[in-house]
């Protein structure tokens, strides 16, 4: 049964109370008027347990902002929302259009760095990001005592002579519960193998990001990338104020699962809200290896958490280390992560 402002409530008791349901949660449907943006359709979902979030129709169905009682959860870059009609596919050109946000997915064929693989020219992250969603289906309705609203659409990076993959995802959450799942399901509908690149780049900032914030992490080790990493190896997991001239550091954890085979990332902030915590659950089998991007600057002040089914070293790096996994024609692939917030107070 769902649980709203501290209180557990049957199904009647909400129908006899509320004039209709969007009164305490639902999905809406928006479209961004002006500004790079301009054109842009998203669905905000409220799931009465203080957890609203954005996802972009038009942006891969990535998870823009979120806020939990009122407390941003995302980092927001100063590129904010564009039109995928924006984004530049070459060298570092992402960045011109990566909004920051709760998750911006990378892939499909590329992760990571800017690299040349077989003659193939692959910018940072690869075109996920300017995939618009095709099939979309939302619905909101009552399954047994809970009640669950879900979003669904379809993405494809095709090119004639090359891939030729689609990407269905649903989001799902319940009313009463602070959080969500995202379920995605990678097919290649191509007449050929094809690279398979997944990574979930989830950015986090202020206020969850804070100086008494920590980040823990199941795991056996943790690698530096370079020399600017290892430089900062024992404060990985904790974080500072903001400053210029900080120097991004990115670092690979080595994870173990539990006996069921998930591992659960938490960052918490003990002063926020009695004691915040966002949690991220997945299979480690799905979801291989997972990257920290820690950037401690001056109006770049985020923590990226990202599970992915490769490293960030690009497809030609990732190839040359064994990592780089495949599709066969009609193959698929899962992955999924829970995402859910705790608060002490």
């Amino acid at each position: 049964m769902p649980k709203l402002f501290g209180k557990t409530v049957t199904k009647s008791q909400i129908l006899s109370t509320t004039g209709d349901i969007s009164q305490v949660c639902g999905l809406s449907r928006y479209l961004i008027a002006e500004g790079p943006g301009k054109g842009v359709e998203g669905v905000e979902i409220r799931t009465g347990s203080g957890l609203d979030f954005k996802a972009l129709l038009d942006r891969g169905m990535d998870i823009t902002q979120a806020t939990f009682r009122g407390v941003p959860l995302a980092w927001r870059s100063p590129s904010g929302e564009c039109h995928p009609s924006r984004f530049d596919d070459k060298g570092l050109g992402w960045l011109r259009t990566f909004p920051g946000g709760l998750v911006a997915t990378c892939g499909l064929i590329q992760t990571g760095a800017p690299s040349r693989d077989r003659g193939e020219d692959l910018g940072l992250h690869g075109r996920y990001t300017s995939l618009p969603a095709s099939n979309v289906s939302q619905s909101a309705g009552w399954e047994e005592s809970d009640y669950v609203m879900r979003l669904s659409g379809e993405m494809r990076e095709a090119v004639l002579f090359g891939e030729n993959l689609v990407l269905h995802r649903e989001i799902s959450a319940k009313l009463g519960e602070p959080g969500f799942v995202l379920s995605d399901r990678v097919t290649n509908e191509g007449p050929r193998t094809t690279p398979l690149m997944i990574l979930y780049h989830c950015n986090f900032g202020f206020p969850l990001l804070d100086q008494e914030t920590i980040l823990k992490t199941p795991h056996t080790h943790i690698e530096p990338r370079d020399e600017e990493a290892a430089d900062g190896l024992e404060e990985a997991c904790r974080f500072d104020r903001s400053r210029s001239g900080y120097r991004e550091k990115v670092y690979f954890h080595h994870l173990k699962p539990d006996r069921l085979g998930y591992v659960t990332i938490r960052l918490t902030n003990p002063n926020l809200l009695g004691g915040l915590t966002l949690s991220m659950r997945y299979r480690l089998d799905q979801l291989p290896y997972f990257t920290q991007w820690k950037m401690l600057g001056k109006r770049e002040y985020v923590c990226g958490l990202e599970p992915g089914n490769a490293l960030v070293l690009g497809r030609a790096g990732e190839r040359k280390a064994g990592r780089l996994d495949s599709l066969k024609p009609g193959e698929s692939r899962s992955f999924e992560i829970a995402f859910s917030l705790s608060s002490d107070a």
